[in-house]
This record gives C-alpha cells, sequence and structure tokens, in this order.
C-alpha cells in the first residue's frame, strides 16, 4: 500500500433483501460510523431518507424518527420495507474515503457490488432506484444505463431481467431542495412501481 493511502472499508452491513422486493434502493457507502444514529442504512441523523418516507408512506415526517434519542425508529423502519417490498444496499462493497467524510465525490470505489448476486435473491424486483451520483456511475458504466431525468427512470436489462432504473435526488441535506420537494419525487416513484 502506496504511504499514506487512505485504508480500505469494507461495507458494514449486510444487504437488506425482503424476499418479497419488488424496488432496490442503492445508495453509494454509509457514512463514517461516527456520524451513525443506528446500525442500519441512511443512519446519519442530518440524513433526510427516513423524513421522506415518513412524508411519503405516513404523511408525518416524523413518523420515523426517534426525536427523544436523536435516532430514527430503526424496527419500524424495517418493517414498512419489508410490508412494501423494498429492499436497500450499496453500489460499493469497499472504499477507500479519500477526504475521511461522507461525501460521494471522495469516495474512491475499489470493489463493486455484484448487483446481479442481489437480484437474484430478490427475483420479484424489477426496478432500481439510485440517489447519488456516485451510484449511478456504477449502473451507468457497468449496465450502459444513460442517466435518466429527475424523477423518471430508464429501462435497461441485467442478467436477462428487463429492469428500470429510477434516479431520486438525494436525501443529504446538501442536496439543495426542500424536504417537501424530495418526498414528492418520492411519493410519484412509489406510486408508479405499485408499492404505494
Amino acid at each position: 500500500m502506496e504511504k499514506n493511502q487512505p485504508e480500505i472499508e469494507r461495507h458494514p452491513l449486510q444487504p437488506f433483501l425482503p424476499p418479497n422486493a419488488r424496488l432496490l434502493m442503492l445508495g453509494s457507502f454509509p457514512p463514517p460510523r461516527k456520524r451513525w444514529c443506528m446500525d442500519f442504512f441512511y443512519p446519519n441523523r442530518t440524513n433526510m431518507m427516513w423524513e421522506i418516507f415518513g412524508l411519503v408512506f405516513f404523511d408525518d415526517s416524523q413518523r420515523l424518527v426517534d426525536a427523544e434519542h436523536k435516532t430514527f425508529r430503526k424496527e419500524d423502519i424495517k418493517v414498512l420495507l419489508e410490508e412494501r417490498g423494498i429492499a436497500i444496499f450499496d453500489t460499493a462493497s469497499t472504499v477507500r474515503r479519500l477526504s475521511g467524510n461522507a461525501s460521494d465525490k471522495d469516495l474512491q470505489i475499489v470493489e463493486k457490488t455484484d448487483i446481479p448476486a442481489l437480484l437474484s435473491k430478490i427475483p420479484q424486483c424489477h426496478d432500481i432506484v439510485c440517489t447519488g451520483q456516485k451510484s449511478f456511475s456504477v449502473l451507468t458504466e457497468d449496465y450502459g444505463v444513460p442517466v435518466p431525468a429527475m424523477g423518471t427512470y430508464n429501462e435497461f436489462t441485467i442478467a436477462e431481467r428487463p429492469m428500470r432504473l429510477w434516479r431520486m435526488p438525494s436525501s443529504s441535506r446538501a442536496y439543495p431542495m426542500p424536504l417537501a420537494e424530495k418526498a414528492n419525487y418520492y411519493r410519484q416513484m412509489m406510486k408508479e412501481t405499485g408499492l404505494l
């Protein structure tokens, strides 16, 4: 290893793959553990994903938030994902953090996730949603699918399975869009995929 090169980090979570999943959400890679408030996906308390899901499925941005303990309601989130058929993982299995933070632009992917292997465990899934540029880059490079316009999808094929790749706004607070507007994109996508 080169001197001063950042350590390689292996993904700290197992893929969340309900057998009935019809939608696979792919992020890039979790933030550094010091920023976690729970042991699950989108664990950074400032990330808006679970507030977005609260609005989309319950019309309440705080439904999946445990404000008292400054965390999220992990068990409620998992029940919701299992009931709706939503799987979650990331496009990178191992990375280097070039700046020690959670920013996609500072992530160097060392090993990509085996997407066909994930899909083999969720046979009903025909929709993938990516929420950041880094996760899109993996799909566009490996499967030749063009990045769709925000809130839309492009069709492609993985292992002879027809798929739709959706583009949603990032749930990071750094992405400049109000919570309600982000939730509207996700709500429309959930309706079109039959999950809402």
